[in-house]
């Protein structure tokens, strides 16, 4: 996968754009929908004030967020995209600087593991997964966050799973 990722009020001493595809890699082998090479993403690292007005323009919430996901293709396109071809827009991500940092605070763990994580929630939304509708689906996301994470040698974020 492509990205284009754009690095604003995030720290310097960290290579977002080199976390973003290593998140993506271990993420692409517990979901082969986003191994192929034709897809695109852009990935932006911004303050909350922008996710903030991003979350009211096009969620119709006017309140802050750590990561926005917006996209573009629906699961069974997905899954049908041949590996040739032209370029594919898998969509976009948007992550909260202060919010994403609070977090990683409250729960005691680096920024860096943190945005990871919501990096692959992103992803997986971008690719069909969703939380939202029931107990079932929010299992099988964290399952795979949790899988990919554990790849990349972070733990449970969750912390309620062997």
């Amino acid at each position: 996968m492509d990205f284009d990722i754009d690095i604003d009020g995030w720290p310097a001493d960290v290579e977002w754009d080199a976390l973003t595809v290593r998140a993506h890699a271990a993420l692409g082998t517990v979901e082969p929908a986003l191994h192929n090479p034709r897809l695109t993403a852009s990935v932006l690292f911004t303050s909350d004030e922008e996710v903030h007005a991003l979350n009211r323009e096009w969620r119709g919430k006017d309140k802050p967020t750590n990561v926005l996901s917006f996209p573009m293709l629906e699961r069974e396109d997905l899954l049908d995209l041949a590996p040739e071809g032209p370029p594919e827009m898998l969509g976009d991500i948007a992550l909260a600087a202060g919010t994403c940092a609070r977090e990683a605070a409250e729960k005691g763990v680096p920024l860096e593991t943190h945005a990871t994580h919501l990096l692959i929630h992103g992803l997986l939304h971008l690719a069909g997964h969703d939380h939202v509708d029931s107990d079932v689906q929010a299992e099988a996301m964290e399952a795979l966050e949790i899988a990919t994470l554990a790849k990349l040698g972070i733990g449970d974020p969750y912390g309620d799973r062997n």
